[in-house]
């Protein structure tokens, strides 16, 4: 695959955005506790709808619409990657406990991985994990971390996994980790499959591409019974998706990289698409910083890599032309790109009804369909 050169994959390249838009307090809302949605609905596609259809009008309707809502001829581009039980609970030699929230494979066995209590876990400290299914058994149930280093970008640690030679700690992990959940889910009786969207495929994900989890296959089914293709690229939730924004001026935010693949007939589906007046609909954030990561320097190519780019209101937009996603935090990098798409001002008074007619909030929340017309570029 062509990738192309690093620089082009960083931030967007703002044009004609208002002061107020860069600021990271205009971001911000009201969001009674009680909207924090803790369970996913049943079945998946039974979630409401938030439709944007126009410049200035809205509309309430049911997920499975996106049937009706959407035309023959256009394509859903999503994200097809799997999580993995990226939480890990364990302990030191002393027998103090540990926690590791995996988020991001390196070289040689190596993770970077946000830790607790991380002020004492030094460079040298060794952590065991024990087999969850195996907990009596001490013979071939333990797994062992050393940390190696602090990571300043991230406050995280790179840790050094101890594994047999020709194994990755991907194929294990499903033995000792646990699927994290998002701290703001804190009272759920949800299933570790019903965190996952039914395509997903690539594991190597600390968090769910929450659009996708509203599509069921019989709803795919019909759209591509309607004339409604998909297609798939890979993304890898890591830091880069959840960190907080903390710059006071958005523009001083660092986005830290996240793991990408757009494979040569994503690419060619969605030229194809285009040259038939077909329109290109990204479900999630994170298929759209996947085709707009790829596209930096005017044109999509087949990609694999790190992806940093950072889109906020005054980005110049080159393959996304509609969105399905899920309601977002306040101050948030995610916020900041469906901004970019509908505008700021209309985004929050979106929210502000939204949660006035008691829509579902967050992972397991309602979503928004935010179709090309509604658009502001």
């Amino acid at each position: 695959m062509n990738q192309p050169k690093s620089p082009s994959m960083l931030s967007s390249s703002p044009v004609g955005e208002s002061n107020e838009d860069l600021l990271l307090s205009a971001y911000d809302y009201q969001l009674p506790e009680e909207r924090i949605a803790q369970n996913p609905v049943t079945p998946r596609d039974s979630a409401r709808l938030l439709v944007i259809n126009s410049p200035t009008k809205h509309s309430d309707r049911v997920f499975r619409d996106v049937v009706e809502l959407l035309k023959p001829g256009d394509l859903l581009v999503m994200n097809n990657t799997r999580v993995i039980p990226a939480r890990l609970y364990g302990h030191k030699s002393t027998g103090a406990p540990v926690e590791v929230l995996l988020l991001q494979e390196q070289k040689n066995n190596c993770w970077l991985a946000l830790v607790k209590p991380g002020r004492r876990l030094l460079p040298g400290a060794e952590i065991y994990f024990k087999n969850k299914k195996y907990l009596d058994e001490e013979s071939n149930s333990i797994l062992s971390a050393k940390i190696l280093e602090k990571d300043e970008a991230t406050g995280g640690r790179i840790l050094q996994f101890g594994l047999p030679e020709g194994k990755s700690l991907i194929q294990i992990l499903d033995r000792f980790g646990h699927v994290p959940l998002p701290p703001y889910i804190k009272d759920s009786q949800s299933l570790p499959e019903q965190y996952q969207t039914v395509y997903a495929h690539t594991p190597g994900s600390v968090a769910a591409p929450t659009a996708g989890l509203h599509f069921t296959p019989e709803l795919l089914e019909k759209l591509t019974a309607k004339g409604i293709e998909q297609t798939f690229v890979t993304l890898h939730i890591g830091v880069g998706t959840f960190r907080p924004v903390e710059a006071q001026k958005i523009t001083d935010h660092q986005m830290h990289g996240e793991w990408v693949e757009i494979p040569e007939a994503t690419v060619a589906k969605i030229q194809e698409t285009k040259a038939k007046g077909g329109r290109i609909i990204a479900v999630g954030t994170t298929a759209v910083r996947s085709l707009e990561g790829a596209a930096q320097d005017g044109e999509l190519r087949p990609f694999c890599g790190q992806t940093e780019l950072f889109i906020y209101p005054g980005y110049n937009w080159r393959v996304v032309e509609g969105l399905i996603t899920n309601f977002h935090l306040p101050r948030s990098s995610l916020m900041m790109l469906v901004s970019a798409l509908v505008g700021r001002k209309r985004l929050l008074s979106l929210y502000a009804d939204a949660i006035a007619q008691n829509y579902r909030f967050y992972s397991f929340g309602d979503a928004m369909l935010i179709l090309p017309e509604a658009c502001i570029n």
